[in-house]
């Protein structure tokens, strides 16, 4: 009789009328999110000439969201499993929008940082409870591959429509309009969530323990600025003694969960093998890329000249061959298996960064473009298949934990590949030998070289800028060429780890 009961549920769940509306408002939140993370690259060289940070600080403003957004998902994903993560998600999307209007006004680079930070608190709500909303709102193993396929392919169009929109914003007005185009997409979400979205939650999922929130918070943050810190200036007392800070910290938090009765994070997901190797997938594969895609904007304006919006559009092949690639993904794991898919993912986005770093100041589009479409193409089967793989190796109550780490590894792989590759490309960049008379400032960053031109006498703007440029690109192909080796191995990693993992298989759980 129980099981009758419970086969009628999931029959009710699977066919739940405005289940894909309800989708639709989900992937407005993942739109947000990516939209606001490309246009930040975009807007860097006005930020650099407006608020005149410095290289350290130009690096701080591009990864502090991601350092306290990765030190706060898992806390925000248990938070939503237990009050709710329909309230979550539509509190975190307004914060999202005002704080918005906050990096939009910003009038110095501490200000900007502070502003930054704080909208990765609100945007640590919004990716878990969009993930665990979709388990829960999809039952059937197939059509939650399709719902996964859709939200991740929305994230790859919010890569594409992020250029676009923000190239066109500004060559028409200040940077900080390219912020203000949250407020419109999160008015929609809000408005139509409160309407669409059904409220989940965990029954009787324990209290939230503040001890493990802080020391969750103290580990990733403290590690990721060791990291961050040692890749740019070497070891030092202070980045080492907060990397030793950050590592007792999360050694602290690993103990208590597993002497929790109600814990903040469920240290048994890691267990599965898939899981642990698809977070693994995610994390390695984002750290490949996310140093490089930092700088590949300032690469296309600053080096090659070309407008804003141009610009987006040279980026427009990586978010076509990932919105194609999410779509199929789920069927192609089916009909083949999820070891391949992934690990063929990974050498494609590996083989596309390779061929980056014959780059020159110079290069044709075809091969930046070409490259680009592989690494989306690689992109979109890689984090679809990953995704899906996450949220079926858990049961549904789970979901908004195992939506976290997903998104945990994703932001912490961002952080230290921005910190790490990024900390490459800006230390190959500062060695440039310019003439007489080039300013400090030049050697900062790009985008300071590229201003401080304008003072100088133009035989001496000319040549700076010429080694300036040269010593840019060798830091991108040496960046890229880093990143190809860690998506090797990557894919390597996955053939062995996601060994016999199949998406029917653990798709149900009691």
């Amino acid at each position: 009789m129980t099981s009758t009961l419970q086969a009628a549920r999931t029959d009710e769940a699977v066919k739940r009328p405005g289940r894909w509306l309800a989708l639709g408002v989900l992937v407005l939140a993942v739109l947000l999110v990516a939209v606001d993370a490309t246009v930040l690259g975009l807007a860097t060289p006005y930020i650099s000439e407006d608020l005149r940070p410095s290289g350290t600080q130009l690096l701080w403003i591009g990864d502090v969201y991601s350092f306290v957004i990765a030190g706060l998902l898992v806390s925000m994903g248990s938070l939503g499993d237990r009050i709710g993560r329909k309230r979550i998600l539509l509190v975190g999307a307004t914060a999202f929008g005002a704080i918005s209007v906050l990096n939009a006004y910003a009038t110095t680079p501490e200000m900007m940082i502070v502003a930054r930070a704080l909208l990765g608190v609100a945007g640590a709500t919004l990716m878990p409870a969009t993930l665990a909303l979709i388990r829960n709102l999809f039952h059937d193993p197939r059509e939650r591959s399709l719902a996964v396929g859709i939200w991740g392919a929305t994230a790859s169009a919010g890569t594409a429509v992020g250029p676009i929109v923000g190239g066109f914003l500004l060559e028409h007005f200040w940077w900080g309009s390219v912020f203000l185009i949250n407020l419109p997409v999160m008015l929609v979400l809000v408005l139509v969530g409160m309407k669409l979205l059904p409220e989940s939650r965990t029954a009787n999922p324990g209290p939230w323990d503040m001890s493990s929130v802080l020391l969750s918070l103290v580990g990733m943050v403290g590690i990721v600025y060791a990291v961050k810190e040692i890749a740019a200036h070497g070891f030092a007392w202070t980045p080492t003694a907060a990397g030793l800070l950050g590592a007792a910290a999360l050694y602290g938090f690993v103990r208590r969960q597993l002497r929790l009765p109600a814990p903040l994070l469920d240290m048994r997901l890691f267990r599965n093998r898939g899981f642990s190797g698809a977070v693994l997938a995610d994390l390695l594969t984002i750290l490949g890329l996310s140093g490089l895609v930092f700088f590949l904007s300032q690469y296309l304006q600053l080096v090659q000249g070309r407008r804003p919006f141009e610009a987006g559009l040279a980026e427009l092949p990586a978010a076509i061959g990932a919105v194609a690639a999410g779509l199929v993904a789920g069927r192609a794991a089916r009909r083949f298996s999820v070891r391949s898919v992934v690990s063929c993912g990974l050498a494609a986005i590996g083989l596309g960064l390779a061929a980056l770093t014959v780059v020159g100041q110079s290069t044709g589009y075809p091969l930046l473009g070409t490259a680009l479409l592989v690494v989306g193409v690689g992109a979109g089967f890689s984090f679809t298949v990953t995704a899906d793989v996450i949220l079926s190796s858990v049961p549904k109550e789970q979901a908004g934990s195992a939506s976290a780490v997903s998104e945990t590894a994703y932001e912490l792989g961002a952080a230290l590949g921005i910190a790490v590759l990024g900390s490459i490309v800006t230390g190959v960049y500062r060695d440039f030998t310019g003439p007489a008379g080039t300013p400090d400032a030049a050697h900062e960053s790009l985008g300071g070289a590229v201003e401080a031109a304008a003072g100088m006498p133009a035989h001496s703007a000319a040549v700076m800028l010429d080694a300036a440029r040269t010593s840019f690109v060798d830091g991108l192909a040496l960046a890229a060429g880093v990143g190809a080796a860690v998506l090797l191995a990557a894919a390597v990693a996955a053939w062995f780890l996601l060994r016999g993992q199949r998406l029917e298989g653990g798709a149900e759980h009691p």
